[in-house]
């Protein structure tokens, strides 16, 4: 390929990092809940999605919600998390994992990640437990997260944190359809977290699922989330409670995208796929996990993230500036929580890897709706950017 076959940029031709994909499903099934009348919170969509994705991940219950932080702040309510009680979790994470905990008024205890996948050190975790026991802290609960679309360790963390019996929560918020041990991303932990926000795997828009196997904490999560409204003819209430519940209408969006999902992730797979095959000459650039599908341990590949070696002489920053002016999004892994301004202070368990990983990775387009030419187009532009094409 060469810059004359790119052609100017214009905005209906910029490449974007994980831009949802929809289509006449979606359309039809939007058009079939607007006719039905249920415009407003729940509804039979609602009833529909919490069945097929609890089905699809393996559970016996969900509730849907206005977003993955709500389900992350109803599973840490639900293991005790509260002023005066500690939550474990990683450092390398999107800040909504860490908001949640604050929403309870637990403290956040942060630990590194592992340098091959961006994932938490599993074992850190584990000591990081141990540790803060030793010294009088009292752990209301871990949160794993799924990261990038790759499932952690879980054959560790679950056994470990049992032996420990702290409770696990689970965000697969970027996981859907990802698998580790033969399980899918969601079916770990007490309870776990999904995210449908625009630029997920798939989308409701905004909204979100809480997961688990437990009924009553179900339940419980479904009644909080409705404003914690008492079984009275009247609106009685006892507590306080939350408007967290996702709309009939957003819920028929996610029951099409749901009904696409494999072949979303398939595409994203190929896409990576296609990302290595292009770059396997240049040994400065490594690819965050294994390889998409590989065994029982299956990636859903939401973005394809890559670190740069110490003989890459540009940084993320100035590859991110080129391929912005050749009308190509693409960003920083996630700056760590312990880095944030908002957590200065913070208690931290390690630390190196995931700054490292933060000064030297970038996350490609990876969305399901990009063709061969648009990824063709990135590599370009990324190969001119790292200085491997003249």
């Amino acid at each position: 390929m060469t810059a004359a076959a790119i052609g100017p940029v214009v905005e209906q031709d910029r490449i974007y990092l994980s831009k949802a994909d929809v289509g006449e499903t979606e359309a039809e099934l939007v058009l079939e809940a607007l006719r039905s009348g249920w415009v407003a919170p729940l509804g039979p969509m609602v009833d529909r999605f919490e069945r097929e994705v609890a089905e699809r991940v393996g559970v016996s219950d969900a509730v849907a919600l206005a977003s993955g932080t709500a389900a992350l702040h109803l599973a840490l309510l639900h293991a005790g998390a509260r002023p005066g009680r500690m939550v474990v979790l990683p450092s390398m994470t999107f800040v909504a994992t860490a908001n949640a905990v604050l929403y309870t008024g637990a403290t956040p205890v942060f630990v590194d990640s592992r340098a091959d996948d961006a994932n938490v050190d599993v074992d850190l975790m584990l000591d990081a437990v141990r540790t803060l026991r030793a010294d009088g802290a009292d752990v209301a609960a871990a949160v794993s997260v799924d990261l990038f679309g790759r499932a952690c360790d879980y054959t560790t963390i679950e056994a470990g944190l049992a032996e420990l019996d702290v409770p696990l929560i689970e965000d697969a918020a970027e996981a859907l359809g990802a698998c580790r041990s033969g399980r899918a991303a969601g079916s770990f932990g007490e309870s776990a977290a999904l995210s449908f926000n625009g630029n997920k795997i798939m989308t409701t828009s905004g909204g979100g699922m809480l997961l688990s196997n437990n009924h009553s904490l179900i339940a419980r999560a479904r009644y909080l989330a409705t404003q914690a409204r008492q079984p009275a003819p009247w609106y009685e209430h006892t507590e306080m409670g939350f408007n967290y519940r996702m709309s009939n209408i957003l819920a028929a969006l996610g029951v099409a995208q749901l009904s696409r999902l494999d072949a979303m992730i398939a595409r994203r797979r190929a896409i990576r796929d296609r990302y290595y095959k292009a770059f396997a000459d240049m040994s400065g650039l490594s690819f965050l996990g294994r390889d998409s599908a590989c065994g029982d341990h299956q990636d859903n590949c939401w973005l394809t993230c890559l670190a740069l070696g110490p003989d890459v002489l540009t940084t993320p920053s100035d590859i991110m500036t080129q391929l912005d002016r050749e009308g190509i999004e693409a960003r920083h892994l996630w700056k760590p929580m312990h880095l944030q301004p908002q957590f200065r202070g913070a208690r931290m368990f390690g630390g190196s890897v995931c700054e490292l990983l933060f000064k030297r990775g970038l996350t490609l387009p990876s969305g399901s709706g990009l063709t061969d030419a648009d990824i063709d187009r990135v590599i370009y532009a990324l190969r001119n950017a790292t200085g491997a094409e003249s």
